[in-house]
């Protein structure tokens, strides 16, 4: 009798071993089209940062990423919209200048730590930033 309840408690404790392994053994997703977010990036950390984007542009997803017209959903791969890449340019911008004036480093993920400039430094949640200086009223 003792030597089954041994038995058991060791099978459980080993099929909890077992099972923990193979689930964190599940390969990271790895998203295909990735040209300046690193290719190996979780979905979280993915969804923070269009999220950013997002928020400091005051878009919504369509706005770089085009509509697959046969399924009537986002294609998240596809670079039909110029919009795409005009991001992927400024975000290298951006990570240049964080990195050239304001000494910042990456961190695991191969995200800019604590950015002096961002998306927002400029876009203020518009897509179009105001390029021209109003001159103040009355002068």
């Amino acid at each position: 009798m003792i030597f089954n309840k041994k038995l058991i408690a060791i099978t459980g404790v080993l099929g909890i071993v077992i099972f923990t392994a193979t689930v964190s053994m599940v390969p990271a997703r790895e998203y295909k089209n990735l040209k300046v977010l690193p290719k190996d990036i979780s979905h979280d950390d993915l969804g923070k940062v269009m999220g950013l984007w997002s928020k400091s542009l005051g878009v919504h997803c369509n706005y770089c990423h085009a509509l697959n017209d046969e399924t009537k959903k986002i294609d998240f791969v596809s670079d039909a919209k110029p919009e795409k890449e005009m991001a992927r340019h400024m975000f290298k911008i951006m990570e240049k200048l964080n990195k050239k004036y304001f000494k910042a480093e990456k961190d695991s993920t191969g995200m800019i730590n604590q950015s002096a400039v961002t998306c927002y430094t400029c876009h203020r949640a518009s897509s179009k930033p105001e390029t021209v200086i109003k001159a103040p009223a009355g002068k």
